[in-house]
């Protein structure tokens, strides 16, 4: 039989301030990444209930535990959102690592033909992707959707505008605020004149979430002037991958059809400074490479990693004595040695990263791994292989209503 349970103490049972504080205390060192853990002891009591949900526990619980957790990933893949009992998902291509299930909008989805463009804050992002459609961001956590109007857009189609969302909240930690109020920065790619193309920003104002109205409802979000745009190539195109974000500014691909057939040559990075509200455009590391991301480093640079066959490429970029930013190779990482791999001919591809984390996520044949670039430890996550980009799902959790389940 195992020991039995020791007893609190009677002074911390008659004290409730200290009863609370042991109970707090134990709370804490619940694994962030496993949500049960606290939906099971937000069953137990309305004390614990009370205490689990608390700002003052939701606070220490995340200052204890750091960094936001991963529960899952969102798939970058179109999708018909519709109810489930007609043989479609009832939430975006989501798969989850832990014990946490995202959640729907109160209202459900209607048949919408979303595909998710971005997720950062607790928050998604969902793009209709057709003329005169609708953003929808949405949060996992609690199932709320806020639909809005996109922008006007001069062209549409693959690799002619991105989207972006964030926490709109100045100073924020960023660890727990997907209740908050959040903005949407949105890039367009288009002609001006015969045959130059620019690339223009806009910025939503902030937006909050609505308890009082239902999902569907539609939201006509009001939207900055354009920033002045930055001119690109006129084969130039933004790569379909999410932006990352380093120090208050937003960075993405521009890329550009290569000699090879179905090639594409990466070219530079554009980037758009959130507190100047400027776009300025920065070489990448190379010019001739196929598989690449964009990194939001631990130390706060911006990373690149790119393939060449089964070998990684680390760079980061950073401001030199010179006052002059430059790249500088991280990393050779031989990923033969490091991963399991059945076909040495097979495709390798980088999926995505988690940001500010040097965690990357690469695909082989044998399924998707999670790689710590600093230690050089890998995690199979999935068995899955028909996945074009991965966008992790970071956020911490915390039970909000009594019977609550997972």
């Amino acid at each position: 039989m195992p020991p039995p349970v020791p007893a609190l103490p009677e002074e911390a049972v008659e004290d409730t301030a200290l009863l609370e504080e042991i109970l707090e205390q134990i709370f804490l060192r619940l694994p962030p990444d496993e949500p049960a853990c606290l939906v099971r002891a937000s069953l137990a009591s309305k004390l614990w209930l009370a205490l689990l949900t608390g700002p003052r526990f939701r606070s220490r619980y995340r200052e204890h535990h750091g960094a936001s957790p991963t529960f899952g990933f969102l798939k970058s893949s179109r999708w018909r959102a519709t109810e489930p009992e007609e043989g479609y998902p009832a939430v975006p291509p989501f798969f989850s690592t832990t014990g946490f299930r995202a959640r729907v909008p109160d209202d459900g989805w209607g048949h919408r033909n979303y595909a998710v463009v971005d997720c950062r804050h607790g928050r998604a992002l969902l793009d209709e992707r057709t003329v005169d459609s609708n953003l929808a961001v949405w949060d996992p956590m609690t199932g709320r959707r806020r639909e809005l109007q996109k922008p006007a857009v001069l062209a549409y189609g693959s690799g002619k505008y991105a989207a972006a969302v964030l926490c709109a909240v100045s100073g924020c930690d960023h660890l727990a605020c997907h209740e908050g109020p959040f903005r949407v920065v949105f890039f367009s790619r288009h002609k001006v004149g015969d045959d130059d193309l620019v690339v223009q920003v806009r910025v939503s104002s902030p937006e909050t979430w609505d308890c009082s109205k239902r999902s569907s409802d539609f939201h006509r979000a009001e939207w900055s002037q354009p920033c002045p745009g930055v001119s690109i190539q006129t084969n130039g195109f933004i790569y379909p991958r999410p932006p990352v974000l380093v120090n208050d500014a937003l960075h993405l691909m521009l890329v550009r059809e290569g000699p090879a057939p179905g090639g594409v040559c990466y070219t530079q990075i554009l980037t758009y400074d959130l507190r100047s509200n400027g776009l300025s455009l920065i070489d990448a590391p190379k010019h001739k490479i196929y598989a690449s991301i964009l990194v939001a480093m631990e130390d706060g640079s911006l990373g690149f990693a790119h393939l060449k066959e089964l070998t990684l490429f680390i760079w980061s970029r950073h401001m030199g004595s010179d006052n002059f930013a430059a790249w500088t190779q991280r990393g050779v990482i031989d990923l033969k040695n490091l991963l399991s791999i059945e076909n040495p001919r097979t495709y390798i591809r980088l999926l995505g990263s988690v940001e500010g984390s040097d965690i990357i996520f690469v695909s082989t044949d044998l399924g998707i791994y999670k790689i710590i670039l600093k230690s050089l430890r890998q995690k199979k996550i999935s068995n899955e292989e028909d996945v074009v980009s991965l966008i992790p799902y970071v956020s911490f959790y915390n039970p909000r209503e009594k019977g609550e389940t997972l």
